[in-house]
């Protein structure tokens, strides 16, 4: 999904967690009320489950809503809306029984319709939802979100009020984890007809069936709250009353508001990871997520491969991680990240490692360049460098504008800092040169990330295309999809066809360091999909 400049991040390990321990200082004046005050770094943009993209939104999503799953400590599979699931013999047909007692915060039941529903409104093209292409491999939903088929013909269906069935196209050796990302959550028909385009907007056009309701958010503002919902099935082991979130881009302004007790929770930036490293409370994470380059290859200049070669090759990744961001963050060796997936032992980041496309080479750059420019008929080049408003996206974009400008002749980066729900925006509507993307995966597989890049899918900001790569991509999914082996060398080769291409320019693999205060307990935060999960949360004395 994507990320915010600096988004939460968790272990190298595929699909790991942490619970966050005993590890801090000063306890605020919050904690006899099991009340949270956590530092976030971006802005909320939406709770429509079907239009959300975004790190916030998801973590929103996954402590307001819930599906037939949620996901627990090291992403494991715990009950959710579903009490039973039945697979058929060919891997095919599941079956879910539901819950009786799970309530909407409107009062209203919770049932197969409301899957059923949600499921045929994110797929259907009116809603526009990038995330759509998640379904691909359930009964029809190709064909339904390309609008060759009804909504009515995706394979999910209710069969009476509490028993769901789902049919697929082919198996999904990662369905069960699927169903516990939000954008496979139900959604009230009843909300999302009566509040029409306002529906996810701001938090009072909006119905819940988990654990928490989210409060105070307006649509535009810094700063929301998660109330526990009284509605909610598992009531009982929701400890916390509530989870105050405010938005401070300054990670000077959030640490000073971590000292004095007014956050429990907060992101360093490097030099504050230096200094505080090793004491009571640091915690860095690791995060199965990467921020690239990509180039809006609508325009002649970056439909050049030499020019995206000559960009990738004056980045020193190795100093950037080390002196700008300095929070245990390590440089890209490809799209997909390190520790994400494995086979026969060899992680997938070494299999596909193409090194001249992540590696430092100056000489060759300024060769690839001069020549890049001759071949599009000029000899200098401006361009703009998109990113967020965040204190860490602002240094970067310096450090990369310094390394282009320096060592590339006749280049001139004019570096834009937004925030992040702009940047979001332009990059959609492909109103940038070049953008610093980032995207975390959605669950533990290689497709999570190379999907992406495919000719027509909607994340594919930049419009590169190869045709070798989206028949590898295609392969993968259909006729190599129940041989292990050839679905893993599919990848393989696609990652290494994007790289070699520079169809993006992969930079580094985040990781962030933060303080956590002792009090706070049993929060689970997940490396891929949905982040965080702060059902079983709570204060702990002083």
């Amino acid at each position: 999904m994507k990320l915010a400049k600096v988004a939460a991040a968790g272990s190298v390990a595929a699909l790991c967690a942490l619970t966050l321990g005993a590890c801090g200082s000063k306890a605020s004046d919050s904690a006899s009320k099991q009340v949270l005050n956590w530092n976030e770094t971006a802005e909320l943009p939406t709770m429509d489950l079907s239009k959300a993209t975004d790190v916030v939104s998801f973590d929103m999503l996954n402590n307001t809503m819930e599906g037939l799953y949620r996901l627990g400590k090291d992403s494991k599979i715990e009950p959710g809306i579903a009490t039973k699931t039945k697979v058929s013999s060919d891997g095919l047909t599941y079956t879910f029984t539901l819950r009786k007692d799970a309530k909407w915060s409107n009062g209203d039941k919770v049932t197969a319709k409301d899957f059923v529903y949600s499921w045929r409104r994110t797929l259907d093209p009116k809603t526009n939802s990038q995330y759509a292409y998640l379904f691909e491999g359930i009964k029809n939903a190709t064909d339904v979100m390309n609008g060759k088929k009804s909504t009515k013909e995706v394979g999910v269906k209710a069969d009476g009020d509490y028993k769901l069935v789902v049919t697929l196209d082919r198996q999904i050796p990662y369905f069960k984890l699927l169903m516990g990302f939000p954008l496979f959550f139900p959604q009230n028909q009843k909300t999302v007809e009566k509040y029409g385009s306002k529906y996810g907007t701001a938090s009072k056009y909006m119905c819940y069936d988990g654990p928490f309701n989210l409060t105070k958010w307006t649509g535009t503002n810094l700063s929301w709250s998660l109330k526990k919902n009284d509605n909610y099935w598992d009531k009982k082991s929701v400890k916390l009353d509530a989870i105050n979130f405010k938005v401070n881009k300054s990670n000077s302004t959030s640490y000073n508001l971590y000292q004095s007790g007014k956050l429990d929770a907060t992101s360093l930036s490097a030099e504050q990871a230096k200094q505080l490293k090793g004491q009571s409370g640091y915690t860095v994470r690791r995060s199965a997520s990467t921020f690239y380059f990509q180039y809006n290859q609508t325009k002649p200049e970056f439909q050049n491969k030499k020019i995206r070669q000559a960009i990738s090759m004056v980045i020193n990744r190795k100093e950037f991680v080390n002196k700008v961001l300095g929070n245990g963050s390590i440089p890209a060796k490809g799209l997909v990240p390190t520790g994400l997936a494995t086979r026969n032992g060899k992680d997938f980041a070494d299999a596909s490692y193409v090194k001249e496309g992540v590696t430092l080479d100056v000489a060759k750059a300024k060769k690839l360049w001069a020549e890049g420019l001759k071949e599009i008929g000029k000899d200098s080049l401006t361009f703009g460098l998109l990113s967020d408003d965040t204190d860490v996206a602002k240094k970067t974009t310096e450090f990369i504008q310094s390394a282009i400008e320096s060592n590339l002749k006749g280049a001139k980066v004019e570096c834009a800092n937004v925030p992040f729900k702009t940047r979001l925006n332009r990059t959609n509507q492909g109103q940038f040169d070049v953008v610093i993307s980032a995207w975390g995966a959605d669950f533990a597989d290689p497709i999570s990330f190379l999907d992406m890049f495919t000719a027509n899918n909607s994340y594919n900001a930049g419009k590169w295309k190869n045709a070798q790569y989206d028949n590898l991509i295609e392969a993968s999914k259909s006729t190599d999809a129940g041989n292990a082996g050839k679905r893993w060398d599919d990848l393989v080769n696609a990652e290494k066809i994007l790289i070699r291409d520079q169809g993006v320019s992969p930079l580094y693999q985040q990781a962030t360091a933060w303080m956590v205060k002792p009090k706070v307990k049993g929060v689970i935060y997940n490396s891929a999909g949905a982040n965080y999960n702060f059902k079983n949360a709570y204060v702990s004395g002083n």
